[in-house]
């Protein structure tokens, strides 16, 4: 009979620099994942350096959140010319354009499919011409087109968070039914830039798949010691432009309607009722919100750089457009964090699967847990003789 090799590599507890005694079962069980030889930097597999296609890329958001996780994007498309000058500028390759008119056999092959598509009504054309024409003439139809002639093992797409509602709900079940319709298994959930590291309130809902029984995860949020605070984000007031403060007729109201008062530095929102509501933290960037939609202490905009940061953009991140351009396209884009987070969710979720084929093991966490536990259990038992030992 052929032997099957264990399912998974722990680290010997005793070379660990915590101390057994310090450690309860629990606590030793809890940290299994981390000691499981699929996240061992020196484990060999195909997702250290896979391949993926950035649609619908506005200025690169999700190109970076899974160049962070090792992956090479092949192939980009976006359709505005000025963000495709912007991406064009940080990542030295000009956007194809119309993905409509993109043949699936032009592009190259890949791994992950990414896209940050917009939310577009699904026009249901009646039980006479059935399932198949729900998605025809929308934007999601196009990525639908490629996941099916393409058929790559993984894809991700983000989208806001009233998705999940529009249409009565109706537009996310479509999606969702013609996703798992392509043999895809799908997993979904609105998650908050806040939760991430920056101070943006921004939440989207994000849709991954794989074609595998992959074990998938969403990310927990960051510890709040890691995350920024406006005052990591925001520039010297001396260093901003004059053409971005506000009048103070302007700037007077703001501070009358405000009814709430915050220690320096807070953002300003004013909602669709004229409130003022300050927080610590930024309302969602928009690409079409008015002008003095979010201020800085009600005094003025933010500056290029600040919506870049606000976004999760490394400072060396190109500004090649003018302020309007740039507001726009922050406004379309993601929040960098969180699509690093989730890449590599994905990443890890998708090497455990690997692995657990290569080595005949079909992913029962049971089987894993219970390893784990006969180890622990001898660790603790084994301390606990040398300590008698010693005391005898």
């Amino acid at each position: 009979m052929r032997q099957t090799r264990p399912a998974c590599k722990l680290t010997s507890i005793e070379d660990s620099s915590v101390n057994i005694q310090q450690l309860s079962l629990l606590d030793i069980l809890i940290d299994i994942p981390q000691n499981i030889e699929y996240l061992s930097p020196n484990y060999s597999s195909k997702w250290n350096n896979f391949k993926f296609i950035d649609l619908f890329a506005g200025i690169g958001g999700i190109r970076l959140g899974f160049e962070h996780v090792g992956g090479k994007c092949v192939f980009s498309s976006e359709w505005d010319e000025q963000a495709a000058k912007t991406y064009a500028a940080n990542f030295g390759e000009q956007p194809r354009g119309d993905i409509t008119k993109i043949r699936s056999n032009d592009i190259p092959e890949f791994d992950i499919l990414l896209a940050g598509f917009p939310c577009q009504p699904f026009s249901i054309i009646g039980d006479k011409e059935g399932f198949n024409h729900e998605t025809q003439g929308t934007l999601f139809f196009e990525i639908e087109r490629i996941l099916k002639d393409k058929n790559p093992p993984a894809f991700m797409l983000e989208n806001v968070r009233n998705l999940t509602a529009h249409n009565g709900g109706k537009t996310f079940q479509t999606i969702i039914a013609h996703l798992e319709a392509l043999g895809y298994r799908v997993f979904s959930k609105v998650l908050n830039a806040l939760d991430f590291g920056v101070p943006q309130k921004r939440e989207r809902i994000i849709i991954c798949g794989f074609l595998d029984n992959v074990d998938f995860m969403f990310p927990n949020p960051v510890s709040f010691n890691k995350r920024l605070s406006l005052s990591d984000v925001l520039e010297d007031d001396n260093d901003i432009s004059r053409s971005l403060w506000v009048k103070d007729r302007i700037k007077q109201s703001r501070f009358e309607r405000m009814k709430t008062v915050l220690k320096r530095p807070y953002i300003t929102h004013e909602n669709v009722g004229g409130s003022i509501t300050p927080h610590y933290f930024s309302c969602a960037l928009r690409a079409g919100a008015s002008a003095n939609y979010i201020l800085v202490n009600n005094e003025r905009r933010l500056s290029e750089r600040e919506m870049l940061r606000l976004q999760g953009f490394p400072d060396s991140f190109k500004i090649i457009a003018p302020y309007g351009d740039i507001k726009k396209q922050t406004g379309n884009s993601v929040a960098v964090p969180v699509i690093k987070a989730v890449a590599e969710q994905m990443v890890k979720a998708l090497k455990k699967y690997e692995w657990s084929k290569n080595n005949e093991y079909q992913g029962s966490e049971s089987v894993a847990r219970q390893n784990h536990k006969e180890i622990a259990n001898a660790t603790v038992q084994a301390n606990s003789n040398r300590r008698n030992t010693l005391s005898s």
